[in-house]
């Protein structure tokens, strides 16, 4: 798990001086250190996320493959398509959430993660490329052929939606 967000004795750099946050406030640097690290976990806990690239000054949304690698995200999409062509070298944004596979009571929290970074075209080692597990065996009627992107989260934004357990104090809807 990730620790718990830093107290007001901490030391701060945003102080100016290296000196503590105001108390009962975390330090801003070390709060969005400690809400990527969480943020990072999360996306850790599902397979599949939403890659947003353009594509011919265009915006367009497909579908990935992630792994959460050494505070990066590697991603796997099919080289037929000639998404990773418009990624390299470019800002993407990428999100996943676990909205698909609520808890069977409905009183799990739901999450939300997006990012935005700088891609490039890597070539994950074996031991990385295995814990990717199989993929499709076609897409679009071609034979699946992967190509990997590292993305480096620079602006991490996380979204939850918390639940009561108990279901008769569940009363409100959302709209």
């Amino acid at each position: 798990m990730f620790s718990s967000r830093p107290t007001g004795t901490d030391t701060c750099p945003a102080t100016g001086s290296g000196g503590a946050a105001p108390a009962g406030r975390p330090c801003p640097e070390a709060s969005a250190a400690t809400e990527k690290l969480h943020a990072m976990e999360l996306l850790g806990s599902v397979p599949f996320g939403r890659l947003a690239l353009s594509m011919r000054a265009l915006p367009f949304l497909a579908v990935a493959r992630h792994l959460v690698i050494e505070g990066g995200v590697v991603l796997r999409i099919h080289r037929g398509l000639g998404f990773h062509s418009s990624c390299d070298g470019s800002v993407v944004a990428y999100g996943a959430d676990n909205f698909g596979s609520p808890e069977p009571d409905g009183t799990a929290d739901l999450w939300s993660v997006q990012f935005t970074g700088p891609a490039e075209i890597v070539r994950p080692d074996r031991r990385q490329r295995d814990r990717f597990g199989s993929g499709p065996s076609e897409v679009n009627g071609e034979e699946f052929d992967p190509v990997y992107l590292r993305v480096e989260p620079h602006l991490t934004h996380m979204h939850t939606l918390g639940f009561d357990a108990t279901p008769s104090v569940r009363t409100h809807s959302v709209t």
